[in-house]
């Protein structure tokens, strides 16, 4: 009993009940207590039927207070609005479409690659209310990408728009289990099925198949950073759950609210919070089509639209802040998010300078909902995870799966036994070994180091793989990192390990410039980073190498590839 209790701090503590600021219905009420584990989670449940189509008839009934479901807007400054009750309209022409003319059945795959427009949100609750798998990918993919993604995932559907459509043709031939694709477009292609021609002859009447809680409802395919990206097979209850908490307590949503996720189509955050967080809190998806990420767009749309709450990664806050924004005026915002990877606590200082707000940042996986948040009302401690999340029991571990006391450098890991969280993946699709290989004892292994202190505060150290070992000093490459971006010359920045002959392996920086210091002379600015690092951080840690790059490798989430830049260093050798 003590650990359940240790495990769900959150939601008992003060500082969240503070929070609760506002509107709370009986269907959020009903799903937080799942979070709590006040209430078992149901056999059936489908996030259409008893989401999405609960809130639209208590729209109908007037029980909610009036927001769009969904609002869209493209470069052009068109624009899309849709209540629930039309999102459920249209949602069920899609949905008759995929399992009409498409002919795809109840469990059968579907990998949608599409930008950011109105079609991707209908068809991901159309493949919920019919039981078909969605597997969203990002636009930037190439054929080699593609590929791979229809081979090992067995799709028997592809969906793309006109930019990916040649690839997707030149690779068709070597995907035997594919058997239709579907183009998002004005035109029209030979081989191709046309999803507006379609969609406007569908019947717009749809009988929401029942699906038990753990039938599978979302494949998403890991980043990468680590080697060949993994299927990681999510049920209907874990998404469609298990967001009830962090999109009420770390988004700080309501029916009211207005929310803006940037996130890629392609990448789980979108999900997470352009989709299931918002909508099972009630509030309405805002969507910018943002084909480039400008940030005098970004700007511009925060100050014209009345956007309350924002969510955007780390280095979207860091292109932010260097901007000049001084001119623009955030008048409806009042919560920022961020998640993906570490926010360097000197962004944060400099948005919060600004705009006068906190920027609120989270933990989560691809395998997991929110591990770790910093949520409304509760003290921030820059550059901290936050605490844990319900209903997951956080803790540092080391080899052996012993928990370690506060202070002490571990795994995080997350308890899955005697009971697994059901807002969890379910396994690593195809790849039991791996499935297996994440597990230390009663602990899944998420594969990050870090620290928990005395408070309950877990602080990120970096992937497994990159933490170096430096003539016995272990030294995490966020912390460096976050020493170099608070100086000017630095407008990014890798740290990874660098074979030694006397250390054996050392700290070296790759540096992207800021436009400013591009022409200062490299060999006197390394010694000025080098100085800079030992006195923000412990002197140890100072990059003893430095190289100036224009770029760093990214994986298509935006996340930075340290694995990459490690193997190049040590092929070296």
């Amino acid at each position: 009993m003590q650990v359940l209790l240790k495990c769900f701090w959150s939601l008992r503590s003060p500082c969240l009940f503070q929070a609760k600021r506002h509107f709370t219905s009986p269907l959020v009420s009903y799903y937080e207590a799942i979070n709590l584990c006040e209430k078992e989670v149901p056999e059936y449940f489908n996030f259409a039927s008893d989401v999405l189509d609960k809130w639209s008839q208590m729209e109908t009934d007037g029980e909610k207070p009036q927001n769009a479901a969904f609002w869209w807007v493209s470069d052009q400054k068109e624009e899309v609005k849709w209540s629930f009750k039309e999102l459920g309209v249209l949602s069920r022409k899609a949905a008759n479409l995929l399992s009409g003319p498409c002919g795809l059945q109840r469990g059968d795959r579907i990998i949608t690659v599409l930008p950011r427009i109105p079609e991707w949100w209908l068809l991901n609750v159309a493949c919920i209310r019919t039981g078909i798998v969605l597997i969203p990918g990002t636009s930037q993919l190439t054929a080699k990408d593609l590929l791979y993604r229809l081979q090992a995932s067995k799709a028997k559907c592809v969906v793309v728009t006109d930019s990916l459509a040649p690839e997707v043709d030149s690779i068709v031939s070597e995907c035997n289990f594919l058997k239709n694709k579907l183009l998002v477009s004005e035109g029209r292609r030979e081989g191709w099925l046309n999803f507006k021609d379609l969609f406007q002859a569908a019947p717009d009447e749809h009988n929401c198949v029942k699906t038990k809680s753990s039938e599978p409802m979302v494949i998403y395919f890991t980043s990468g950073s680590t080697g060949a990206p993994k299927m990681v097979e999510h049920s209907h209850c874990s998404y469609g759950i298990g967001f009830t908490v962090s999109g009420r307590y770390l988004m700080n949503l309501t029916p009211s609210d207005v929310f803006w996720n940037t996130s890629d189509t392609g990448w789980v955050k979108s999900a997470w919070s352009s989709v299931f967080a918002p909508w099972i809190n009630g509030s309405c998806a805002f969507v910018h089509h943002l084909p480039q990420f400008e940030p005098a767009v970004i700007l511009n749309t925060l100050s014209k639209y009345p956007i309350t709450a924002f969510c955007t990664a780390p280095t979207a806050y860091r292109m932010l802040v260097q901007h000049d924004n001084n001119s623009y005026k955030f008048k409806s915002l009042r919560h920022c998010v961020t998640g993906g990877e570490p926010l360097n606590p000197e962004v944060m200082e400099r948005w919060k300078t600004k705009t006068g707000l906190d920027i609120y940042e989270a933990y989560g996986q691809t395998e997991t909902v929110t591990i770790c948040a910093n949520v409304k009302g509760m003290k921030i401690k820059p550059g901290s995870m936050g605490k844990a999340c319900p209903p997951y029991n956080v803790q540092i571990v080391d080899d052996q799966g012993n928990i370690q006391p506060p202070g002490k450098e571990g795994d995080v890991a997350i308890q899955i036994q005697p009971k697994r969280p059901f807002c969890f993946f379910t396994q690593y699709l195809d790849n039991p070994e791996k499935t297996a290989a994440s597990q230390r004892g009663s602990f899944y292994i998420t594969g990050d180091r870090g620290i928990m202190d005395e408070e309950g505060y877990f602080w990120f150290v970096g992937r497994s793989d990159d933490v170096i070992n430096s003539a016995g000093y272990r030294i995490g490459p966020f912390e460096v990192e976050s020493a170099l971006i608070e100086h000017p010359a630095v407008a990014e920045s890798a740290v990874v390990s660098s074979p030694d002959p006397a250390r054996g392996e050392v700290v070296k920086a790759f540096v992207v410039l800021s436009p400013a210091f591009l022409s200062h002379d490299p060999e006197k600015l390394t010694k000025e980073l080098q100085e800079h690092v030992k006195r923000i951080t412990a002197p140890y840690k100072y990059p003893r190498k430095v190289e100036f790059v224009q770029e760093l490798p990214k994986t298509v989430a935006g996340k930075i590839q340290r694995n990459i830049l490690r193997i190049q260093e040590w092929k070296k050798v």
